[in-house]
């Protein structure tokens, strides 16, 4: 095998196992004891689909294994942050999912939890969480409209150096105009103590000539 079959073998082989990690790795799974809600934070750009599949599973003591109850209820609620706008709020089944399309870009809590009649209900449930993010006005498997939402998200990070920029020069504003107050505020203060002094100088000056022409008044000297 030549050096140039080698070099492509490994990078076809890198890229599967990318692209294999890349889909294991959007999936997670955690517990929840009760009624404990979950909440996950995304920043999502504008008009992007977001499908949520879920799974919850309770330990079943009869089987030795967790298993999905068909009686318990999972209440899903989506807000825009900071807003606190709700986007989603529904209880769907023990394994589901769920659709929204984010009305603006930012910041989206997404959270999950148990719905119980219970106040003290401490039932541990095991829950399969995965999320796909999509555009709903491509398709993703066009490799066109794929660098198409490459470009857009470049856009949008570029909009955010540019917006770190401009605040890092208000900053500079800020620190120069502080700067300036306080040279003028130093300034001040060394002309207020060359006024003192030269106001107790002259003082001095017209108390030792008053006390001057008084001894000699008196002919003390």
């Amino acid at each position: 095998m030549t050096s140039a079959s080698s070099t492509r073998l490994l990078t076809a082989l890198l890229l599967v196992s990318l692209a294999i990690f890349a889909q294991v790795s959007d999936a997670l799974y955690f517990y929840l004891e009760g009624t404990e809600k979950k909440c996950f934070l995304e920043e999502l750009p504008k008009e992007t689909m977001v499908t949520g599949t879920y799974k919850a599973e309770q330990f079943s003591a009869v089987q030795n294994q967790w298993i999905v109850n068909p009686d318990v209820r999972i209440q899903i609620t989506v807000e825009e942050l900071p807003q606190e706008h709700v986007v989603v709020e529904r209880q769907n089944a023990a394994s589901d999912r769920f659709t929204f399309t984010s009305a603006d870009s930012g910041d989206h809590s997404i959270c999950l939890s148990v719905v119980s009649s219970s106040w003290f209900d401490s039932t541990k449930t095991r829950m399969t969480f995965d999320m796909d993010f999509d555009d709903p006005s491509s398709d993703h498997h066009d490799h066109k409209e794929t660098l198409g939402a490459m470009a857009m998200r470049i856009h949008e990070l570029n909009q955010r150096v540019q917006d770190i920029r401009r605040e890092q020069a208000f900053q500079r504003e800020r620190e120069a105009e502080y700067r300036d107050q306080s040279e003028l505020t130093n300034s001040r203060v060394v002309w207020w103590t060359i006024m003192q002094i030269v106001v107790l100088g002259a003082i001095c000056v017209w108390q030792m000539r008053h006390y001057k022409s008084f001894f000699v008044a008196k002919k003390l000297v």
